[in-house]
């Protein structure tokens, strides 16, 4: 077909149409040799085509050339893009000169990309140079790699916000308090906000090694964001953010940075907003930060108040959190890592230094590792049908630096030859593959199965997504009761239930 599609553009036959034909008959490698070796390394018809009155045969005609992959044609595509008046197609002449060799034009595509950060235009026309602009910038990044920054700023004092669960944000902020931030003399607080915490006077040093956090985020500190005009955004966030990423940074190259928009934007209208916001941010800065796609190093997150306006926070992928560095390994129904965590610190009132301890259902290990680290162990077994993620678990238990053993096996037909002092597990929820019912017999069978596991005077911590079916349970045994439930998620229900075994439980009950 390629044949009939070139004779036909070459007899002038409806060109943009069989234009569009060949290329797309390109896309696969053979078809790409078979018209190599029909043009003979003959490309005027094509290169006139660079010419031609309609923009879009113009552009066709630079992205076949492009597949070509002939050094040859290289100052010809880029005469033809440096001449282009319609901005729309000038990124694709780039597109075709991306595939080859083209570190000559270093330079030139350098002050283009300069060009661009200072060209005003309306709204339409914008999004074609933000278009031109991402393709020269991973031109360019293509040959010239910056050196990543390194974060530096683990004793730097500043303001901070960390992400936690809703419901139970206290429970990071007790261990805040208790960290090595109780520095003498300096001023330091903390704030509840509804998703987290506001941290004033502490520096990253203090927070990293705490487990119960899932984002570390630092506030830009500049006026309220108007939502309606991205320039503004640009000229009143620019130089704050390069501040503060400077502050926590060393490296002199450009930061590479994405934009993240939280709130009740038009999605319709979200991609043109932040690109527009993006390259007031480059132009505002003069390069020294740069949009980038994939390979960012800061994401610029505005978060939408009430009235409209937007409040800054920066988000680095620079920090080292190694916290869970050790999860190499998940499935599906792995529980969040943050969350096991959570449960571990919540639960540790009821911990017994050197205890066996139990998990029925361990997936990948994480609700065992996180209790170890809350809280030292004894033997830990776990225990799961699922034999992939047996296998897993051993991998980031071994990462982890502990010693559990793993048995693939259900844990209705487990045997054990001593009795433990504690079950801590993320029990099975209700999913397309499980109903309601199925999962509510699971509880009936996992209490009956427990209390034969365990000792007279033993602790049960379930994480559960179905906690009816946890308080019905205990209700049944006149040895058990909930000593404490935490809420994980309102919405859900989701909780962390603290069960004890012992005598007098029906009297703790009804205390409880």
């Amino acid at each position: 077909m390629v044949r009939e599609y070139y004779e036909k553009i070459c007899a002038g036959e409806q060109v943009r149409t069989n234009l569009i034909a060949l290329r797309d008959s390109l896309k696969e490698e053979r078809t790409r040799r078979e018209f190599a070796y029909l043009l003979g390394g003959d490309f005027e018809t094509l290169t006139e085509l660079l010419k031609n009155d309609d923009p879009k045969v113009r552009k066709n005609a630079a992205l076949i050339l492009g597949k070509m992959e002939s050094e040859d044609l290289l100052p010809i595509l880029f005469d033809a893009y440096q001449s282009e008046e319609t901005r729309f197609i000038r990124a694709d002449y780039l597109k075709a000169i991306s595939g080859m060799d083209y570190r000559p034009l270093l330079g030139a595509l350098k002050e283009r990309l300069d060009t661009l950060r200072n060209t005003e235009a309306g709204e339409q026309e914008q999004k074609h140079v933000s278009g031109e602009m991402r393709v020269l910038q991973d031109m360019i990044l293509k040959y010239q790699k910056t050196e990543p920054h390194t974060f530096t700023g683990r004793k730097t004092v500043s303001d901070m916000i960390l992400v936690t669960n809703r419901c139970q944000r206290e429970a990071t902020a007790r261990q805040v308090r208790l960290g090595r931030a109780m520095r003498k003399g300096g001023s330091h607080r903390i704030v509840m906000l509804s998703g987290g915490l506001r941290l004033c006077g502490f520096c990253a040093d203090d927070i990293l090694s705490i487990r119960t956090w899932s984002e570390l985020l630092y506030p830009v500190p500049v006026p309220a964001l108007p939502a309606d005009d991205p320039e503004e955004i640009g000229r009143l966030l620019a130089g704050d953010v390069l501040k503060k990423a400077e502050e926590l940074h060393s490296g002199e190259a450009a930061f590479r940075f994405r934009i993240e928009l939280k709130g009740r934007v038009d999605q319709r209208k979200k991609g043109t907003l932040i690109r527009r916001i993006a390259q007031s941010l480059e132009c505002q800065s003069n390069g020294r930060l740069v949009n980038s796609v994939t390979d960012y190093e800061m994401e610029i997150r505005l978060l939408e108040r009430r009235d409209g306006t937007y409040f800054p926070v920066l988000k680095f992928f620079t920090i080292p959190d190694r916290r869970f560095s050790y999860r190499k390994e998940v499935v599906a129904a792995s529980v969040n890592p943050v969350n096991a965590a959570l449960a571990a610190q919540l639960a540790r009132p009821y911990l017994k230094e050197g205890a066996a301890v139990l998990d029925p259902f361990c997936g990948v290990g994480t609700m065992l590792i996180e209790r170890n680290y809350a809280v030292r162990a004894g033997n830990m077994y776990g225990v799961d049908l699922f034999g992939e993620a047996i296998e897993k678990a051993g991998v980031n238990t071994k990462m982890a630096g502990c010693s559990i053993y793993y048995i693939n096996k259900d844990f209705f037909e487990f045997e054990h030859k001593y009795l433990f002092d504690e079950i801590f597990t993320d029990m099975p929820q209700v999913t397309a593959a499980k109903s309601s019912r199925e999962i509510e017999l699971l509880y009936f069978e996992f209490f009956e199965k427990a209390r034969l596991m365990l000792k007279e005077d033993a602790v049960i911590i379930l994480y559960a997504s179905e906690p009816q079916f946890v308080v019905s349970n205990v209700r049944r045994y006149s040895d058990l009761w909930i000593a404490e439930k935490f809420v994980f998620n309102e919405k859900t229900g989701t909780s962390l239930f603290v069960i004890q075994r012992g005598e007098g439980a029906a009297q703790k009950k009804e205390a409880v």
